[in-house]
């Protein structure tokens, strides 16, 4: 169909992705070996798989409606809701099991307003949301670990355990803000009660692990640059799998 968007030009896929070419190609060949383009029973799908690819991409990136999103590859409403709840699954990362000897990591709690309250609490951001625990390797800056979602009323101390997060880490020296007090984790020194100040050699500890630790920071302001992170309307395991995307 002429005036649709497909991942056979080039030039659709950047201003709705965010992607270049080369790293959609590698998203397709992830989804052929989880099979997502296997012959199977029933009517089959009306794209291809790199557009179908590029659609589940657009939609995280855009956040666009499926009135709005369908027409743009030339299929019905029905049709691209459910090729997103098809591949979504399919490219959410799966937690690593065992690091490399040395690896640190970094973890912290990001909100994420989701319409579905089943899943969702207010928090401090005053909207519904769910509270993901994203854990990031130190010298690659890639996301490792994303915890399973919970309200976001949840504090990161219970966030990090009951999530799962801890669980898929193990005992990987891993580095944390303020907020993870008596989870064993690397935080910042603190002031003792009835103490003024800190030692100097705590206080520069304090400033290395802030340097450090900004590269979490850094990676959710990379995520949050897809736009289904700013108000998730998927239910169910949908914002999970959004947060978790390969991609990112």
């Amino acid at each position: 169909m002429a005036g649709v968007i497909t991942a056979s030009e080039p030039s659709w896929i950047a201003p709705f992705t965010g992607l270049s070419p080369r790293a959609l190609r590698k998203l397709v060949t992830v989804l052929r070996r989880q099979g997502a383009d296997a012959v199977r029973m029933g009517r089959p799908w009306s794209l291809p798989l790199e557009d179908r690819a590029l659609l589940v991409a657009a939609y995280w990136r855009t956040n666009l409606t499926m009135r709005q999103l369908a027409p743009l590859f030339g299929v019905s409403k029905s049709a691209a809701d459910r090729i997103i709840d098809r591949l979504g699954p399919m490219l959410a990362l799966q937690p690593r099991k065992r690091f490399a000897k040395g690896t640190v990591l970094i973890v912290d709690g990001t909100l994420v307003p989701t319409r579905d309250h089943a899943v969702a609490e207010r928090s401090k951001n005053y909207r519904y949301s769910t509270n993901h625990q994203v854990v990031i390797d130190a010298d690659t800056r890639l996301v490792v670990v994303v915890g399973r979602p919970l309200a976001g009323n949840r504090n990161d101390c219970k966030a990090w355990e009951e999530s799962g997060a801890k669980a898929a880490v193990g005992k990987t020296i891993t580095i944390a803000d303020g907020g993870y007090p008596g989870t064993g984790l690397v935080i910042p020194h603190r002031r003792e009660r009835g103490q003024t100040e800190l030692a100097d050699w705590k206080e520069e500890h304090n400033k290395s692990h802030k340097q450090v630790r900004a590269r979490v920071e850094h990676v959710f302001a990379r995520m949050k640059t897809w736009k289904i992170l700013r108000d998730c309307r998927l239910k169910g395991e949908g914002v999970h799998h959004a947060v978790a995307t390969r991609q990112r």
